[in-house]
């Protein structure tokens, strides 16, 4: 049994997540512990090929982006909270795609997200929803690097190494 995971990742970048932040500490604490407040980009399923996926990022040549955010919403039977991307976020796909390419020809659809309270680790209730839709959270965040994150199962998420995207 592999007890590492491995994933891409975008984090928020610090001005973007006092709020986030804020809602995470607050009511899910055992998640803000093991990870900042991010996107997942590819998860570990897709990376089984690490070595390819790490040349494609090295000769990545992608440029910075943003993503826009709605209001916040409840999922996994109400127990979770995140916020969703809106818009087509076909940026964000081509993305998933440039790392994969050679490795995953069609990509599977991973609409970006913020999760807020992970229902692992957390449960909302119709109170604490309330509180949280009381927060202002950024409505367009914009990512300049993709991070190659490793967890020890239960620990907290390691940085590996990052790849900067390109600025104009």
């Amino acid at each position: 049994m592999n007890n590492k995971r491995t994933q891409l990742t975008l984090f928020i970048p610090e001005q973007d997540a006092v709020a986030i932040e804020k809602v995470r500490k607050e009511y899910n604490p055992e998640q803000y512990k093991l990870i900042h407040a991010h996107v997942t980009l590819c998860r570990e399923d897709e990376l089984d090929q690490i070595d390819d996926v790490m040349l494609n990022l090295e000769q990545l040549q992608f440029e910075c982006f943003a993503i826009n955010w709605g209001a916040v919403e409840r999922f996994s039977q109400g127990k979770g909270v995140l916020l969703p991307a809106i818009d087509d976020n076909d940026v964000f796909q081509k993305l998933r795609s440039t790392v994969l390419k050679g490795l995953i020809d069609q990509p599977r659809k991973h609409e970006p997200h913020i999760t807020l309270m992970h229902p692992r680790n957390a449960t909302c209730t119709d109170e604490i929803f309330e509180s949280i839709q009381k927060n202002s959270f950024p409505q367009q965040i914009t990512f300049y690097e993709i991070s190659l994150i490793e967890q020890e199962i239960g620990e907290k998420w390691q940085i590996l190494k990052t790849y900067k995207l390109s600025t104009l």
